[in-house]
């Protein structure tokens, strides 16, 4: 597995976007940050809750660095592919394929003969 860290990039950007839940109980407003859950504030009304919010996030921020990591997923075989290509060189492996596709074909020839008879009773009632 590879972490790539990055060096301290700038951000271009000043401003944090965050999501709150704002909740209303009995005696006032609970506010969270969302993904948060110790970012929280409980105040009587809705206003009061995302200004002390807005004030808990500001002085939680002041001494930490936000960075992005980026990790390369560890590349897995998919679990079938051990069973790929198993039976080429059984003998009856052409034999299972054309009783597979007779089948097919059976059930086709079963769902257009229903079609058709769906579609004249459609045609009958209107």
């Amino acid at each position: 597995m590879t972490i790539n860290l990055p060096k301290n990039i700038a951000n271009d950007s000043s401003k944090l976007n965050y999501s709150v839940l704002v909740e209303a109980k009995e005696g006032g407003y609970q506010a969270t940050v969302w993904g948060l859950p110790d970012c929280q504030v409980f105040a009587p009304t809705r206003e009061e809750a995302l200004y002390n919010l807005h004030e808990l996030v500001n002085n939680r921020l002041q001494n930490v660095e936000i960075i992005v990591q980026e990790i390369e997923a560890p590349k897995t075989e998919h679990p079938w592919m051990k069973f790929a290509g198993m039976f080429k060189d059984d003998p009856m492996f052409d034999e299972v394929l054309a009783y597979i596709d007779e089948y097919r074909r059976e059930l086709d020839a079963e769902m257009a003969e229903n079609s058709r008879k769906f579609d004249a009773e459609e045609r009958t009632e209107a």
